[in-house]
């Protein structure tokens, strides 16, 4: 019965002592030494890992997602996110009297670093149109309407539109006639609201600041001098998506807006 007893009582002590042994090798991030960036099967550790399992573990930024970190891989590798400075002015128009883009950037301050959160997009682009040259204005012809969701009337600053105080826009409404496939194929979720454009429905398309700016009685691309011919077939091209264009009728001019929200634009 002793010899037993002294059994029982040495095997949990051996156990605790190899454990021991086991532990105090390379357990973990800190000790090895180890903290590395993306995908690395080398940056490879023995200890507890995260999931509280001893064996094998990793210091490399992708053990996050595969979720076999050492035990001690967030203190030994602190996230870091990338950190980026405030948008720069938007650039001009790339051309004169076309539908174009103008570009603004941002730089990277800080690059992320042990599973931090990436850096978002560092370039955008607009659609943008310069309704005049050195020599004077554009012929209307060179330029089709630019248009852009009517919510984005709301968003405007004041600090955008500048001395427009005296400035009274209106409306015209259009039958579009026809348009592209690229207005329902756009992924990009600002550009849903591009297909709300049908053939064959009435639209309403706003004018005013800063597309109607001091010293202009109408917005370019409004058919507002077609004196000729009313009905003639317009031009016109969605901002943030040149796959989507097409041609509409002038139906009349409107002192206020009177088309559903989804049928209501602005001049860019």
């Amino acid at each position: 019965m002793t010899v037993r007893r002294r059994s029982s009582s040495f095997t949990p002590v051996f156990l605790v002592v190899l454990v021991f042994l086991v532990a105090s090798g390379r357990s973990g991030c800190r000790d090895a030494g180890l903290c590395c960036t993306g995908r690395d099967p080398s940056c490879v550790s023995r200890g507890w890992r995260s999931d509280r399992s001893y064996g094998t573990c990793y210091c490399d930024q992708a053990c996050v997602s595969t979720q076999d970190c050492c035990h001690d891989y967030e203190t030994a590798c602190p996230a870091v996110s990338c950190v980026v400075s405030e948008w720069a002015q938007w650039s001009g128009c790339a051309e004169p009297c076309k539908a174009t883009v103008r570009r603004r950037s941002r730089m990277i301050l800080q690059e992320p670093r042990n599973a931090g959160k990436p850096c978002p997009h560092l370039e955008e682009h607009a659609g943008c149109a310069e309704y005049w040259t050195h020599g004077g204005h554009c012929h209307n012809s060179l330029v089709p309407a630019l248009i852009i969701s009517g919510g984005y009337g709301n968003a405007r600053k004041k600090r955008d539109i500048p001395d427009s105080g005296d400035i009274i826009g209106y409306c015209v409404q259009f039958q579009l006639t026809s348009l592209t496939k690229g207005c329902q194929q756009s992924a990009d979720p600002h550009n849903q609201w591009m297909q709300n454009l049908k053939e064959g429905h009435r639209v309403c398309v706003e004018c005013q600041p800063p597309a109607l700016s001091a010293g202009q009685t109408h917005c370019a691309g409004d058919g507002e001098e077609e004196e000729g011919d009313r009905r003639r077939s317009l031009q016109w091209q969605a901002v943030g998506n040149p796959r989507c264009r097409g041609a509409w009728r002038r139906v009349g001019r409107l002192e206020v807006c009177s088309c559903p929200t989804a049928h209501s634009f602005l001049f860019i």
